[in-house]
């Protein structure tokens, strides 16, 4: 992001891929830059629209199987997404829209279907549909606290050598083997709903540090955290 001009925010595919209220992040991201005196334009890509270069930060999200097979596909010819990510743009990828920045996910018929090769992973079917909150100790390199969510998918997910776990799952199932989501660079993958960043917004503010290129003066969330807090009692096993 230049000094001297307004954060810009890519919504990919809202046509697409914007289940369950992820379209919220967006919003997240708005309204806690612009709390900061930050001026922010955002761009909503159709998915019949090439994918922009110039955003600092892409944001995708989940949907149904045959939406998520358009998607990587058109993803794929396009190529701007990668462009925008290897000139170091920040990236949020949901449910969904996280499977396919991998190698390959489950289609329709849980055959493997060819993702945009982004980040390396690979997605394939469950054997049953994991439903319900999502909690799990974030990784201690990014300085967050424990991330909240709800998930609603039938993913399984293994990462790839040098791709690390988002968080080690408390409750909930995540990526199936003890762990939900991933990072890498700038690029984090998850399977939180809620939206995720209205329910973390530390993990927000990291992705606004990463496109601003400087710590960020704090935001006076007090209210907001007794609240998760109370959430996080509720649901913990014990």
């Amino acid at each position: 992001m230049q000094s001297d001009s307004a954060l810009r925010l890519v919504w990919i595919y809202p046509d697409l891929l914007s289940t369950y209220g992820d379209q919220g992040n967006v919003l997240v991201l708005e309204q806690r830059a612009r709390r900061r005196g930050i001026p922010v334009e955002t761009v909503h890509v159709r998915s019949a629209d090439a994918v922009p270069e110039s955003g600092d930060i892409y944001l995708i999200g989940g949907g149904e199987d045959r939406p998520q097979i358009l998607a990587a596909e058109r993803l794929r010819r396009d190529g701007g997404l990668h462009r925008a990510v290897q000139r170091g743009a920040a990236l949020l990828a949901v449910c969904a829209g996280y499977q396919i920045m991998g190698t390959t996910f489950g289609g329709e018929e849980g055959q493997p279907v060819d993702g945009i090769g982004l980040i390396d992973i690979a997605s394939g079917r469950g054997e049953g549909r994991a439903v319900g909150e999502l909690a799990g100790d974030a990784d201690p390199v990014l300085g967050i606290p424990t991330l909240t969510g709800f998930e609603n998918h039938m993913g399984v997910t293994r990462l790839g050598q040098g791709v690390r776990p988002l968080a080690r799952t408390a409750v909930g199932t995540g990526n199936g083997d003890g762990t939900e989501g991933c990072h890498i660079g700038k690029i984090v993958g998850t399977y939180l709903h809620g939206p995720a960043l209205a329910r973390n917004p530390g993990l927000a503010d990291l992705l606004l540090t990463w496109a601003v290129g400087a710590q960020l003066p704090p935001i006076d969330d007090a209210w907001f955290e007794r609240l998760r807090e109370e959430r996080l009692a509720a649901v913990r096993p014990g």
